[in-house]
């Protein structure tokens, strides 16, 4: 028997919105991570709102904020303004969002306008810290073997932006004939964004970019630092340095613990080694013997941690693959250094959650099986 093509509308539903969620939805694992980051949040919240308590309009709380904004990154939802479009009908992103089926959902400017507060007082990689340091409590990182590496992000900011400095506001510049004319960041810089510069690696093209660096553990590859800085022939190196030392200072007992830094070719220069050394680092660094000789030293090379390191150190890549192919960092959507940097950190911190979750998965499973 064929059934009648009707629609009626209950006038009331005594559903919860919990009830429309499967019980093993993979949010469900991450929802729980993410409340207990922000529960840890709330002395850092409740500064960043102090001012307001004398009166004025309620923002939108910072818990729902950061939730929506990790919502946008897992689900690869390219703008704000369709993500408010789509959480107005999306009944998982009300849900781990935090927002009642008669809650309405923001206006997309005033969503932005509440994140740039959160950029301020560097929220986005408090909850990134705080991610990692669930990650230490369940005992996912090693503390002492790591890896380094840089990606390439395109900027929001297009080549007819980048013009010569003494030339910006001029209303004959000939920005878009740029075809024969040598460009350079020291004499021209994009009228979009300031911050960008023109770089190129390898066989890529010359587009207008930063630079995105990650230090990642290597038990299971869960990214422990990350950082965006303007793109040149450096910045992986010093990046790195910075990185590295900053793990090496966290280690509670810092003289008698030996640490490891995997890293590719690029990073195979004598100052980078040196400095590592300096560090009590063991420079576990891909070996450059093109037509030069490495700086690094062939005892350690020649070790049985080393090949290990070697191995382990390509997990990085698949934090950065997850992030421009289901993240927002392949060509970023924001201006200017800061929001760039708290937006592949929160990719990062999107990237740890879903790995967490997997292995979490994969340990319940190895219980069971025993």
């Amino acid at each position: 028997m064929r059934g009648a093509d009707t629609f009626t509308e209950s006038l009331f539903t005594m559903r919860h919105l919990d009830d429309f969620v499967p019980a093993d939805h993979p949010l469900r694992v991450i929802r729980v991570m993410v409340n207990k980051a922000l529960a840890n949040m709330d002395g850092l919240f409740a500064q960043m709102y102090a001012a307001d308590i004398k009166g004025g309009r309620p923002s939108i709380a910072p818990e729902k904020l950061l939730r929506a904004m990790l919502i946008q990154v897992l689900y690869s939802v390219r703008s704000e303004r369709q993500l408010m479009e789509q959480t107005q009908y999306n009944l998982l992103f009300r849900w781990f969002i935090g927002l009642a089926m008669d809650d309405a959902v923001w206006v997309p400017t005033v969503f932005s306008k509440n994140r740039e507060r959160l950029i301020e007082h560097d929220a986005v990689i408090e909850f990134f810290n705080q991610i990692v340091q669930q990650a230490q409590e369940q005992e996912l990182l090693s503390g002492e073997h790591f890896s380094v590496d840089g990606t390439l992000i395109q900027a929001w900011a297009g080549h007819k932006s980048f013009v010569r400095k003494d030339r910006q506001g001029d209303d004959d510049t000939d920005a878009g004939n740029f075809k024969d004319q040598k460009r350079s960041n020291d004499t021209h810089e994009s009228t979009t964004d300031a911050d960008a510069r023109l770089y190129r690696k390898g066989k890529t093209a010359s587009e207008l970019r930063f630079m995105g660096h990650t230090l990642t553990d290597n038990r299971h590859g869960l990214v422990v630092s990350a950082v965006v800085t303007q793109a040149d022939g450096y910045a992986e190196r010093e990046a790195a340095k910075a990185m590295i030392n900053d793990a090496r200072q966290a280690l509670p007992d810092d003289a008698s613990v030996t640490i490891t830094l995997g890293a590719d070719k690029g990073y195979d220069a004598k100052e980078f080694i040196q400095a590592l050394q300096e560090m009590n680092v063991l420079p576990h660094v891909a070996q450059n013997k093109s037509g030069r000789q490495s700086a690094v030293p062939e005892p350690i090379a020649n070790s049985e941690g080393y090949a290990m390191s070697q191995q382990k150190r390509k997990l990085i890549e698949q934090g950065f693959g997850w992030a421009k192919w289901i993240g927002n960092i392949r060509q970023v959507m924001v201006r200017g250094l800061q929001k760039v940097d708290q937006l592949f950190v929160l990719n990062m911190a999107a990237y740890n959650l879903t790995r967490m979750r997997t292995l979490g998965q994969v340990r319940l499973q190895g219980a069971k099986g025993e």
